[in-house]
């Protein structure tokens, strides 16, 4: 894992320190880089033709200010509850603006989508009569569709692919008459007009991503050949584009997905259909850091350890799965600058009281001290944004940076939870 710290990232951690952001009562804080956040989603925007509808997967943060800038620099919105959902509204993102998807949504989720106009992706058969018996009674402006399973298979991370044979989201394609029992339901219902799959997320090579699109995107031509009509005018595609977080370089980019794309499923690009995308890792992981505070410093069987204030509240995945989820750490000392010196293995540990609670594991870094800091990489999307309510650890505090490394300007996106005894 590459430890070193970017002239951006070094030039934004001195500002917050000389701010007096990091203090007794906050040693523990995230970054947003808002002026990477509007680069990446540019660079998405440019990457697909006009034609293509992104929405930002939610999921990955749902801090208000965030989806606000997010809306505002001209992404839809991508929700999975009705959490996610009631965030989007707050942020301004209207009906029409809203894609739902969720494999359990209640009939009260459902009644809220189609009466506020949300694209509305039915995951099964149940959900669908569940559907046809909100429309026997009322119209909705919603563009509706199902969403498959193209059975593609897995990536290397099994809790991230949504493909596989069992997969619990979406109809599985191959499984007994599915394909049959998907074309009577188009045939049945002029309503449903668009069609959806999401093959997986982190750990998911680019060519099984592409294989699973190019299985839906025949199924929607497939089922209008044989209705004798362009009934399904919308494919939504997922997201799933994985993040590089062993170094700063941004890989896969978009305009690799987009060339897999143009290679496995050429004609997505023909302008046939409206084209929906969900990204949320990909667009905003690299944007953002953790700063935590090192409290203490001990060996213990000869192994260095730090005990920081970053751990498994804001890092749940990495300390739940370190193999699967490595994220850089570097060293700062307690001026907030990049830490010199030898690298000695150490492992990084959090705050949280069970044992596993490590976010690295034998690390090579300078070796670090009471009053250091460290800086958690690439942590913007699913991290400091989706905290783990562990011990009753308190929500951070995540300050917005935006403007050159010289006049930097912050903004304050999220207050911290405060405490008092």
């Amino acid at each position: 894992m590459d430890d070193r710290v970017s002239p951006r990232k070094a030039a934004i951690a001195a500002r917050v320190f000389d701010d007096g952001l990091l203090a007794e009562e906050a040693p523990l804080i995230g970054v947003i880089d808002t002026d990477a956040l509007y680069s990446t989603i540019n660079n998405l925007r440019a990457s697909f033709p006009n034609f293509f509808t992104h929405a930002f997967a939610a999921k990955a943060n749902t801090m208000p200010a965030v989806l606000d800038m997010i809306r505002r620099w001209g992404m839809a919105c991508e929700v999975a509850s009705p959490g996610e959902y009631q965030a989007a509204v707050q942020a301004g993102f209207t009906g029409g603006e809203i894609v739902f998807d969720s494999p359990a949504k209640t009939n009260w989720e459902i009644d809220a989508a189609l009466s506020h106009g949300a694209t509305l992706n039915i995951d099964n058969f149940q959900e669908l009569a569940r559907v046809d018996g909100w429309l026997a009674k009322k119209s909705s402006r919603s563009i509706i569709g199902l969403r498959i399973n193209p059975q593609v298979g897995g990536g290397a991370i099994a809790a991230m692919s949504t493909a596989t044979l069992s997969s619990k989201f979406g109809i599985g394609l191959e499984d007994g008459d599915n394909r049959q029992r998907l074309f009577d339901a188009y045939a049945a219902r002029p309503w449903l007009t668009a069609l959806h799959t999401h093959v997986g997320s982190q750990g998911c090579p680019l060519d099984l991503i592409a294989a699973g699109i190019a299985k839906t995107f025949n199924l929607a031509r497939e089922i209008n050949t044989r209705l004798g009509r362009k009934q399904i005018t919308t494919v939504d595609i997922g997201g799933g584009l994985p993040v590089n977080f062993a170094s700063e370089e941004v890989t896969p980019t978009f305009a690799d997905y987009v060339a897999v794309l143009r290679q496995a499923v050429p004609d997505l690009f023909a302008g046939e259909f409206r084209i929906i995308t969900e990204f949320g890792r990909a667009v905003l992981a690299k944007a953002g850091f953790i700063l935590a505070r090192v409290e203490y410093t001990k060996e213990q069987g000869g192994h260095p350890i730090a005990i920081t204030h970053a751990g498994a509240q804001v890092a749940t995945r990495t300390v739940f799965m370190p193999e699967m989820w490595k994220l850089r750490v570097s060293a700062l000392d307690a001026r907030g600058r990049p830490k010199s010196g030898a690298k000695i293995a150490q492992d990084v540990a959090g705050p949280c009281c069970f044992a596993g609670d490590v976010v690295a594991h034998a690390r090579p870094l300078p070796l670090l001290e009471p009053g250091d800091f460290v800086m958690l990489h690439d942590t913007a999307a699913y991290y400091f944004s989706t905290p783990f309510v562990y011990n009753s650890l308190p929500a951070i505090p995540v300050y917005g940076i935006s403007g050159a490394d010289g006049a930097l300007e912050v903004t304050e996106l999220q207050k911290g939870g405060t405490l008092s005894f």
